[in-house]
């Protein structure tokens, strides 16, 4: 069996289901999307995601195209998207997965659109499932779907992979459906998360529930089928997304170029810090002595979701924050907060990484953040920018040559930012080079057939006598 994530086709194909799918003809570029075009490429197979929503949904899949691997969807109703998506999935999931209970927003019916798509897409998979076949399972949207696949009575190898953090065991528990997440993770046989801390805290979930066993070797038990929980920090198409931000154009800022540019890219989301990362640079525009230090800083943050409160309220709250922080500082001739709430094109972003001075990355919950790594593969190794990283990023395990702050600590931010500014050119190259290394190492082609080769050699069933080598149980 091949150890780097290649297959040959008779060995089964490769079948991804993500909530999100490339509907165009275009060969998918870069991130996560590019990652899953690689992988079916070389092990062919289906990608299955998301149709349109309609008046009507029926079991089967919508053939997209086809070539070196199928594209097709499932489908679901407006109501169901609604129930399944606003609702269950980014209304309760995300703010419980990024530690947000209290902005939970569990609504009668939404988890039964969620029960109900998921079944629909399990019973449309295992009809085109072959004996052979493996199941890639991708993010927060799709939880039941392997528990549904094994009461169909399929027993491919099926994985999972959560790009985002996990829960503690006490936010877990603030879900109506506490009780059923074991079972969700137990039926796939290799869970993959994105840290070290977030395979503790799922290994705490497990703990608290009475049927999950875990073996000596690392291996858990629930009711006779055995599955692994391990980490697989996701990385970028590093060298990609280096030349494009060595060949692009800069856009025109209209900053004096010895003007530092603090710089951050997010999507518009609670769970991102934007709001401390404001205070945090208004705090550092406080303290400065050197007046005629006038940085920029410019926020990048495309709008999402604002069909839910909770997004509303964060875009007021930072338009608020940035709105202060400029009257307080800003002169005729230069604004320090430059705030962007629309898309930006890949190209021009990472051309602006490469101008600027300091990245901040300061999220409260994140699984991994790529931005982070774009920032570092951005960058010329001549005369490299600063990183400036929230200890609550999942990229903070592999990146520890950044400059790491608490983001509910504003002191701590405008301390690294002072720092950042002031880093001599020697102490900049030395923490990009680990960096970029790191970066250019474990990139998404070393994610994806480091988590594919796991896959393979996970075990469908468990031997029962095998048993007597748990470590403990519940209570234990």
């Amino acid at each position: 069996m091949p150890d780097d994530g290649t297959q040959p086709a008779e060995q089964g194909r490769l079948i991804v289901l993500s909530n999100r799918i490339p509907k165009g003809d275009d060969v998918p570029a870069g991130g996560l999307v590019f990652a899953l075009h690689e992988a079916l490429t070389d092990a062919g197979g289906i990608w299955v995601g998301a149709g349109t929503p309609g008046e009507t949904a029926e079991d089967g899949l919508t053939p997209l195209a086809s070539g070196d691997y199928e594209r097709m969807t499932f489908e679901l109703t407006k109501q169901e998207h609604r129930g399944f998506y606003l609702g269950y999935s980014n209304g309760v999931l995300w703010p419980l997965f990024h530690h947000r209970a209290d902005l939970l927003d569990i609504q009668e019916g939404e988890f039964d659109a969620y029960a109900v798509v998921n079944a629909r897409v399990a019973r449309s998979l295992a009809a085109i499932l072959r004996p052979d076949d493996m199941v890639w399972i991708h993010d927060y949207h799709f939880l039941m779907v392997a528990s549904e696949l094994r009461k169909l009575g399929v027993t491919n190898r099926i994985g999972l992979f959560l790009h985002i953090p996990i829960p503690t065991v006490n936010d877990v528990m603030a879900l109506p459906e506490s009780k059923q997440v074991a079972g969700w993770f137990a039926a796939h046989d290799l869970v993959g998360l994105q840290t070290r801390r977030d395979v503790a805290a799922a290994f705490d979930i497990l703990r608290h529930d009475d049927r999950t066993q875990l073996l000596n070797d690392g291996t858990w038990v629930r009711e006779g089928r055995a599955f692994k929980v391990l980490s697989f920090p996701i990385g970028i198409d590093a060298k990609a997304f280096a030349e494009t931000a060595e060949r692009s154009v800069v856009p025109q800022l209209l900053l004096d170029r010895r003007a530092p540019l603090l710089i951050g890219v997010d999507r518009l989301d609670y769970s991102k810090g934007l709001v401390h990362r404001f205070q945090a640079f208004g705090e550092y525009l406080h303290r400065r002595e050197d007046l005629s230090i006038r940085p920029t800083f410019l926020q990048i943050a495309p709008v999402s979701r604002e069909d839910v409160s909770a997004y509303q309220e964060i875009r007021e709250e930072l338009e608020r924050t940035s709105g202060s922080i400029n009257g307080a500082h800003a002169d005729l001739d230069w604004t320090p907060i430059r705030y962007i709430r629309r898309h930006i094109d890949r190209d021009r972003i990472a051309a602006l990484y490469r101008r600027a001075d300091v990245a901040m990355v300061t999220p409260l919950a994140d699984g991994m953040n790529l931005v982070a790594k774009e920032f570092v593969a951005a960058q010329d190794p001549e005369d490299p920018g600063v990183l400036i990283l929230s200890v609550f990023a999942g990229a903070a395990e592999q990146m520890q040559e950044a400059l790491m702050i608490n983001p509910h600590d504003q002191a701590s931010g405008a301390e690294a930012i002072a720092t950042a500014l002031a880093m001599p050119l020697e102490e900049r190259k030395r923490r990009h080079e680990a960096l970029r290394e790191g970066v250019f190492a474990e990139d998404v082609a070393w994610w994806t057939r480091s988590y594919l080769a796991e896959l393979r050699r996970s075990s469908r069933s468990l031997d029962m006598s095998g048993l007597d080598s748990v470590e403990g149980s519940i209570g234990t």
